[in-house]
């Protein structure tokens, strides 16, 4: 293939500007904001999980404690009775008022023992709403965080994504008028090759591979005219020869 020396120099700006694009995605692929904001997004689940269970466990402590004081009443109402008809008078059988007052003390102790039971759940009450308190303040910073990390991504994003707007535009502009064979051969080669597909031939050696061009190849090119497209026989990448190529 014969192509201009002249286009053949400007494929490198062309390389350059495919060379930048990679870039370009490759730190948009890879903004450490990306990787904070999966973090955030964990974070911010896992708490929101955790303060909705405690929430939950909350709900049933409260329920439990309700029954328990329920249950208190019902003993307190009982000995209030007791005691009552105990102070009445009414009784005179001995052996109810034996019978009475031998309720009146097993209340007593059933009485303690509930409350004891009330206090323990209202104590697990007083730690289940503390929970629920920190486990709210723990979402409520993740979300913050969130939408911190959030709005500097996505301002990030726009960023790049308009620089990759201005490069590509670049590209087109430096390659509309190459030949269509010239830049398929380019990109066949860019595809199979990590992206590159032109490089300078820079005082003997291939910029592309970065490897020493042996002297009978340096002879061959040497000999050839200006307008014959080299590849170097290493990474077939399309070979620019400049001033200072040293052939």
């Amino acid at each position: 293939m014969n192509i201009d020396l002249q286009i053949q120099v400007q494929l490198l700006a062309v390389q350059g500007k495919d060379t930048e694009v990679a870039q370009l995605e490759y730190k948009r692929s890879t903004l450490p904001a990306i990787e904070q904001k999966k973090q955030l997004e964990a974070n911010f689940a896992r708490a929101r999980d955790q303060h909705i269970a405690s929430e939950v466990i909350l709900s049933d402590l409260q329920r439990e404690a309700l029954k328990s004081d329920g249950d208190v009443d019902v003993v307190r109402l009982r000995i209030t009775k007791d005691q009552e008809m105990l102070d009445s008078g009414a009784i005179n059988d001995p052996k109810q008022l034996t019978n009475l007052q031998h309720e009146l003390e097993s209340l007593a102790k059933r009485q303690l023992d509930l409350e004891d039971v009330e206090l323990e759940i209202m104590e697990r009450v007083e730690g289940a709403k503390a929970a629920v308190q920190v486990l709210a303040q723990q979402k409520t910073d993740f979300s913050h965080q969130l939408e911190t990390v959030t709005a500097t991504l996505d301002a990030e994003l726009a960023t790049l994504a308009a620089d990759l707007v201005g490069v590509h535009a670049e590209r087109v502009q430096l390659a509309t008028d190459m030949p269509p064979e010239f830049l398929a051969l380019y990109e066949k080669i860019r595809k199979g090759h990590e992206g590159m597909g032109a490089a300078k031939l820079h005082r003997g050696q291939c910029e592309g591979c970065r490897l020493t061009i042996p002297p009978q190849e340096l002879n061959v090119i040497r000999s050839a005219t200006p307008e014959t497209v080299i590849q170097c026989e290493e990474c077939r990448c399309i070979l620019i020869r400049t001033a200072d190529s040293g052939i």
